[in-house]
C-alpha cells in the first residue's frame, strides 16, 4: 500500500529546501543526515522544529528534507518555511496558527547588490577634502 506524503517547498535568502513529511515517529532527517549532525546550532534546530511546535505534530511525522544553497542560517529558514507549506496540505485547519506566527510568508530579504563606484551595496569610498 502507499504511503501518505505530504509536500511543501520553502525558500529563504539562497536556500531552497524541498520537505516530505512521512507519518511516522518525528526523526528530521537533512540531505540523508540526521538534524543534530547537520545542523551545527541548537538555535537553528529549534526554527527548524517550530511549526511542528506550534501544531502539536512533533513526534508524529517524519520530516525527510533535500536542501541546497546558502549557508546554515538560510538552510534552516528554508526548512521551517516548507515544513509549513507541508502542514497545510496535511490539515488545512492549521493555517491561522501558522499565518498568525509568520511561518507562512516567504522570508523576501536578500544580500544587496554591489553598485559601481561603491566599495560594497552602499559603502561608499573614504571621502577626502584634500
Amino acid at each position: 500500500m502507499a504511503q501518505v506524503q505530504y509536500y511543501g517547498t520553502g525558500r529563504r535568502k539562497t536556500s531552497v529546501a524541498r520537505v516530505r513529511l512521512v507519518p511516522g515517529d518525528g526523526r528530521i532527517v537533512i540531505n540523508n543526515r540526521d538534524i543534530r549532525d547537520y545542523i551545527p546550532s541548537e538555535a537553528l534546530i529549534e526554527i527548524v522544529k517550530q511549526p511542528l511546535v506550534l501544531t502539536e505534530t512533533l513526534g508524529n511525522y517524519d520530516v525527510l528534507v533535500n536542501v541546497k544553497g546558502g549557508g546554515f542560517s538560510g538552510q534552516a529558514g528554508a526548512i521551517r518555511h516548507g515544513i509549513a507549506r507541508a502542514l497545510l496540505q496535511v490539515d488545512p485547519d492549521y493555517r491561522p496558527i501558522l499565518k498568525r506566527a509568520g511561518l507562512l510568508t516567504r522570508d523576501a530579504r536578500v544580500k544587496e547588490r554591489k553598485k559601481y563606484g561603491l566599495k560594497g551595496a552602499r559603502r561608499a569610498p573614504q571621502f577626502s577634502k584634500r
